[in-house]
């Protein structure tokens, strides 16, 4: 086993209470350890893609009967981010069905991006695979995140996904960072694979030329219609290894404890916001699947002493 693999399952699989104090630890040394990231998602094109991710209720090939949308107006998105951070949100996150952006919707792609940034919210999209072209347009238009989940390990994401590999994610994630955009890239747990398949993706991330400025650790929410509607449910405590270790292998890396959050217990979220999860999405969903209310999320902040990250005065408007 490689050095690097060796370190990274080490970390994974010592001692449950070990891990959790090492994770904190390490999230203190970078962050404010009561402070949290609040991000909103909106789907700004729905359904109809042409990839067929077994965990997607989105795909045109699995049985889900959700039906596509078109592209979204720019001033409907735009009144929908104002919402968002009336609320509370500093980042704002707009996610296309795309298996990449097609020229036509390139200027509406842009112009939400101009528009979120003018209220002083950090910009994101997910739109599929770039080009370069594509990669530094979108960061002239002021874009700071730029989303494409790496999902899995390379050896069990053929079992996942047959429309597209494993390197055309690296790749699209490489232009992203050539263009000078922070990359946000995770994965999903939860959708049958192995501990060491999730070690191997963590240590995916952490070795990219530079690891993602922020990490969403999805678990998996079962989609009527997908092909993995049945599979059974993740050990609860794994999920909180996989966040502390990616709190560990990543250390100044927002990890954002992303969908899933709805099954969760109170005391499960608080374990993983202890193992090093300092980012949310808030809003009642996310793209297709449910998430907890603000009211909710609120009760929680305040029974554990959370509160909402805020961007300081001179990053609103120019967030990096």
């Amino acid at each position: 086993m490689p050095q690097q693999s060796r370190r990274a399952a080490e970390i994974y699989h010592q001692p449950l209470m070990d891990l959790l104090f090492q994770a904190q630890t390490v999230h203190r040394a970078h962050f404010d350890p009561n402070a949290v990231q609040c991000s909103k998602l909106l789907s700004i094109k729905t359904g109809g893609c042409p990839e067929d991710c077994a965990y997607c209720s989105q795909s045109a090939r699995n049985g889900s009967d959700l039906s596509a949308s078109k592209l979204m107006e720019v001033q409907r998105v735009l009144a929908e981010a104002r919402r968002a951070k009336e609320a509370g949100a500093t980042r704002y996150c707009m996610g296309a069905a795309w298996r990449s952006p097609k020229e036509r919707d390139m200027p509406a792609v842009l112009a939400m991006i101009r528009g979120v940034k003018a209220m002083g919210m950090e910009t994101c999209m997910t739109l599929g695979m770039l080009d370069a072209d594509q990669a530094l347009r979108l960061k002239d238009a002021g874009l700071d995140y730029y989303n494409h989940n790496i999902d899995t390990s390379e050896r069990y994401y053929s079992e996942i996904i047959t429309t597209r590999t494993f390197q055309d994610r690296i790749e699209t994630l490489e232009r992203v960072q050539a263009a000078g955009i922070n990359v946000c890239a995770g994965g999903i747990v939860g959708m049958g694979e192995t501990a060491e398949d999730r070690i191997s993706m963590l240590e995916t991330l952490a070795g990219l030329e530079v690891p993602p400025q922020s990490v969403p650790i999805n678990m998996l929410m079962p989609m009527a219609g997908t092909p993995l509607a049945d599979v059974p449910k993740l050990d609860p405590i794994e999920m909180v290894r996989t966040i502390a270790t990616a709190r560990i292998l990543m250390p100044a890396s927002y990890v954002r404890l992303s969908a899933g959050r709805s099954e969760m217990s109170d005391e499960m979220q608080a374990m993983c916001f202890f193992a090093g999860a300092n980012s949310i999405f808030v809003g009642d969903t996310l793209l297709t699947a449910g998430n907890p209310d603000e009211d909710k999320d609120a009760l929680l902040f305040a029974r554990l002493g959370l509160r909402a990250e805020v961007l300081e005065a001179s990053q609103e408007g120019c967030a990096a």
